[in-house]
């Protein structure tokens, strides 16, 4: 039996007898991380509708700012904190910050400014959290195991995803919105064993030359890195202009949306926003399980991080033609789904040809900082298109198919590049210690 699940993992799933272990508890820590957030998200969305495209665009902006002070007290942590504590105390941090909002809400008379508290923390958390999963990926497997692996590790988001709104959509309107802070700080203290586990183990043999993730020291070197590394590096910097057109596109269609949920209660916008999630991520499970890997090594890499910027194209081509909601919903889907299933796990096998320090240092730079001011222009842009210029969703849809194609040509050349790299190669920032 033993033998048999050995052979099915190897043929149905790309997964070697030795990676087996570490594979599938990969895949529970990042189910578990992901269930936890999509809890926070519906609850999240339900508070934007309260507030005007003005009024979440200043959050938007205020949240760039945090996310870039919080980078930055992150770098300090990176070079001082030993590595096998560094990344559990995150999520244990983390896991604190929404215990306490919980106490605040049943303390204070009023959550007006709470909830906006909460609606730029979670929005910080969704970019960071992310973030330092694949960083520590990226450490634990090399660079011939990401293209086997990140798909089927990246299933595991979309399973949490799935399993995490699905408890708002059955139980935030009998519990309420506030208790389920509790239930999303509990799963980010349950990862933390996991975490431990992954760093001690000896689940596959060294690859490649790689080391395994070193416990004993700090990663040291200065805590402002990070930006330096990006700023000097064309190729981090291709990294920061596909994330930047990712999020203009991605705020375009979430404005909409959120503009037509203003005539319900926020209980059922919870519900509602839970019941997306759920949609979307249920697509992207067997999309990132069986076809990621195999068009990762099959085609490459470039048709890999190619195929959604494309599809959006044509997509955001068909809303501006038939500017239709029913349209709109099914880009959003195909947006999202092909994201986590695809898009993003084709993008953190970028990060496999740097360094150590340019994975945590770095990459969080572009991940949480270019992402949320990425949020901060595109948001104030839509305002300024929709309110001050007055455009329909039939101009911003022929913005976004503009936006969608040039997203195209980055990600098809990021993806050449990478497939013609040497690990050890001089434009590769940290080249020296990259595996």
């Amino acid at each position: 039996m033993h033998t048999l699940i050995k052979k099915a993992f190897g043929k149905t799933l790309q997964i070697e007898a030795d990676e087996i272990k570490a594979v599938l508890v990969s895949f529970l820590l990042v189910f578990t991380l992901m269930a936890g957030y999509y809890i926070l998200r519906p609850v999240r969305d339900a508070m934007a509708s309260d507030w005007s495209d003005a009024e979440l665009s200043w959050l938007w902006t205020a949240n760039f700012f945090i996310s870039g002070l919080a980078v930055i007290a992150y770098g300090f942590a990176v070079a001082k904190i030993r590595f096998s504590y560094l990344v559990p105390a995150v999520y244990g941090f983390f896991a604190a910050s929404f215990l306490l909002f919980y106490l605040s809400t049943q303390v204070l008379a009023s959550t007006v400014h709470i909830d906006k508290i909460f609606y730029v923390w979670v929005s910080f958390f969704a970019m960071f959290h992310v973030s330092v999963f694949w960083s520590f990926m990226a450490e634990i497997f090399s660079r011939e195991q990401a293209k086997r692996l990140f798909g089927f590790i990246a299933a595991g988001a979309s399973s949490g995803a799935v399993a995490g709104p699905a408890i708002p959509v059955l139980f935030a309107e009998v519990l309420g919105v506030y208790p389920l802070l509790l239930l999303a700080a509990l799963l980010l203290l349950f990862i933390i064993p996991l975490i431990i586990f992954l760093e001690k183990t000896s689940a596959f043999p060294e690859r490649g030359g790689r080391p395994k993730p070193g416990g004993q020291n700090a990663i040291g070197g200065d805590f402002y890195r990070g930006f330096v590394d990006f700023f000097s590096s064309p190729y981090l910097l291709a990294i920061g202009l596909f994330i930047l057109l990712y999020t203009a596109l991605s705020t375009f269609v979430y404005y909409e949306l959120k503009n037509l949920l203003v005539a319900f209660d926020r209980a059922e916008r919870a519900r509602y926003w839970g019941m997306i999630d759920l949609s979307v991520n249920t697509l992207a499970i067997f999309t990132a399980m069986f076809a990621t890997g195999r068009l990762a090594l099959k085609f490459g890499l470039a048709p890999t991080l190619g195929l959604i910027p494309c599809l959006l194209v044509l997509g955001w081509l068909m809303v501006a033609i038939t500017p239709a909601l029913a349209l709109l919903i099914g880009l959003q889907i195909v947006r999202r789904a092909g994201n986590y299933a695809i898009t993003r796990p084709g993008r953190e096998m970028l990060f496999t040809l740097v360094s150590r320090e340019v994975r945590f240092k770095a990459k969080p730079v572009i991940d949480v900082v270019v992402y949320r001011g990425g949020d901060m222009l595109t948001g104030w842009a839509y305002t300024a298109l929709a309110h001050g210029l007055g455009l329909g969703l039939t101009a911003i849809a022929g913005i976004g198919a503009g936006l969608a194609l040039l997203w195209t040509v980055v990600a098809v050349s990021l993806g050449l590049f990478y497939e013609r790299a040497r690990p050890d190669a001089s434009t590769m920032p940290g080249a020296s210690a990259a595996s």
